[in-house]
């Protein structure tokens, strides 16, 4: 489907961005591999030169270009030299993207800046100077690795700076896609859980692998949206439910470690505690923990907190798909708090705190009778 076409992949010399790049490659397209890695990174694998060489290998052709997003006159050269060699661009994925999960008072503005010069002006800045030339296109698409615009707080308490930046991508998606509706289709895709990279080992640690897919399933449903005529957009897509409407059923073959449970990524339905809470459950550290929420947090050893841990114990997708509701527990007395139970996403969570969205259900009782009544 992607035979000839031509394609211009930020970020391209590792991770996401590059399986991507090899699932087109194997049909013969012509990839543009345009990332800063040159040189072998220390902690990180590959290099644009290696990326290139897997591309050929795949099956397409490859044109690998020094470019920092954040400079106009490499992204310049870049597309030049891209439409010198494959005479056109058709497809601009923007995938490069940079990360600091930290409060507003830890992120040095330094990394303010990063972020933002690369998710936000970067991904703004690359469309503008690809956008002429994907109009001579026959099917033109953007892509870009952003997420759903969800507005629930909880996912910008925590880390402000990232989440403007990320969303910044995916309003260009809004913007663009309105702004060229009929000429070029501009689409978001995200992750259902995490993926194995190396960003994400650097948030989780070793132990985060098993919880995550591989890449092939972005790569595989960036395929099936950039297969799509160009009056397909303007869609905020997840991974998972893009290739179900292709009809795939098995998503084992996508798990790092079939059959281990899966980490649901940010900015969906699971609250950030409950993502932390889950990492930490099968051997990751999460470098992004959010900090406690008050004084009035109950001691780990209080009753509430036991019975938590219960609970915790026995849900799981059968009982999320037999209950399909969100509670939420406000109790007074001794051991006062809020505290919910999510039955509706995933394969459920419980804890302290307001509940990831809205609840279906609001229960307000004295500790000591919510004790009692699932003890009995």
């Amino acid at each position: 489907k992607l035979a000839g076409r031509t394609l211009f992949i930020t970020g391209a010399s590792r991770g996401i961005g590059k399986a991507i790049a090899l699932k087109a490659a194997r049909d013969g397209a012509n990839i543009v591999i345009a990332a800063k890695t040159a040189e072998p990174h220390p902690k990180l694998p590959g290099t644009i030169f290696t990326a290139a060489q897997e591309v050929e290998a795949a099956g397409g052709k490859a044109l690998a270009c020094v470019v920092d997003i954040r400079d106009e006159r490499q992204i310049g050269e870049a597309v030049q030299k891209a439409v010198e060699q494959f005479g056109g661009i058709d497809i601009l994925v923007n995938n490069a993207s940079a990360i600091s999960l930290t409060g507003t008072l830890e992120t040095p503005v330094k990394k303010v800046d990063l972020m933002l010069g690369i998710n936000l002006r970067g991904t703004y800045l690359t469309s503008k100077l690809v956008i002429p030339h994907l109009l001579k296109s026959r099917s033109p698409h953007i892509l870009n690795l952003s997420p759903p615009l969800n507005l629930n707080p909880v996912w910008f308490k925590n880390h402000t700076a990232y989440t403007m930046a990320k969303y910044g991508m995916s309003m260009c998606v809004l913007g663009m896609a309105e702004e060229f509706r009929g000429q070029i289709a501009v689409n978001a895709l995200w992750p259902r859980t995490a993926i194995q990279t190396a960003a994400m080992e650097m948030l989780g640690g070793d132990g985060i692998g098993k919880q995550c897919r591989t890449a092939d399933i972005i790569a595989d449903a960036a395929y099936a949206i950039l297969s799509q005529p160009k009056d397909y957009t303007g869609h905020f897509l997840v991974d998972e439910d893009v290739l179900k409407e292709q009809g795939v059923q098995d998503f084992d073959q996508y798990a790092v470690q079939p059959g281990h449970p899966l980490l649901p990524d940010f900015f969906l339905d699971d609250a950030p505690e409950a993502l932390v809470e889950q990492m930490e459950q099968h051997g990751a550290t999460p470098a992004f923990k959010p900090p406690s929420s008050s004084s009035a947090t109950p001691p780990s050893s209080g009753p509430i907190e036991n019975t938590f841990d219960v609970i915790r114990g026995v849900i799981n997708e059968d009982v999320v798909k037999s209950t399909q509701g969100i509670y939420q527990f406000d109790l007074s007395g001794e051991h006062g708090g809020v505290w919910f139970l999510d039955l509706k996403s995933g394969s459920g969570s419980a804890g302290q705190g307001q509940p990831p969205v809205k609840a279906d259900v609001v229960m307000t009782m004295d500790s000591n009778d919510f004790s009692k009544m699932f003890a009995g």
